[in-house]
């Protein structure tokens, strides 16, 4: 989308200020549908920097998400949101859903071409 979609956008600025992480949302962007549940930037920045700095190896690039960086929390300098924090997300692919766990996405609201209320159904078999 080269003009965010409004109301998505006034989601994830709720999602943001209420600091709720129970927003079910579906999207789609190119190449993919991706279902999970909205989380405020802050909380899933704390979650990512928590699992690298749980690794040896990825230790050093935890700091990357420890600071919320220019325009505020996933926003632009007027405080909107320009991207949207999915956890517990999966890329669904047929009747599968990946990663089996869900992980942890940054979708640019920009890059949104439809989009759902609700988590989209999927089997494990």
């Amino acid at each position: 989308m080269s003009n965010p979609d409004g109301l998505l956008v006034d989601i994830a600025a709720m999602v943001e200020s209420e600091h709720s992480n129970q927003m079910p949302l579906t999207v789609v962007v190119p190449g993919a549908v991706i279902t999970g549940r909205l989380a405020p930037q802050s909380l899933w920045r704390e979650r990512i920097a928590e699992v690298l700095a749980a690794s040896d190896h990825l230790k050093p690039f935890a700091t990357l998400f420890t600071d919320p960086g220019p325009g505020g929390p996933g926003g632009d300098p007027a405080g909107r949101p320009t991207h949207l924090h999915l956890h517990l997300a999966r890329i669904l692919q047929g009747s599968y859903g990946l990663p089996h766990t869900g992980g942890m996405y940054r979708i640019a609201i920009a890059d949104i071409s439809s989009w759902t209320v609700g988590d989209l159904s999927y089997t494990d078999q």
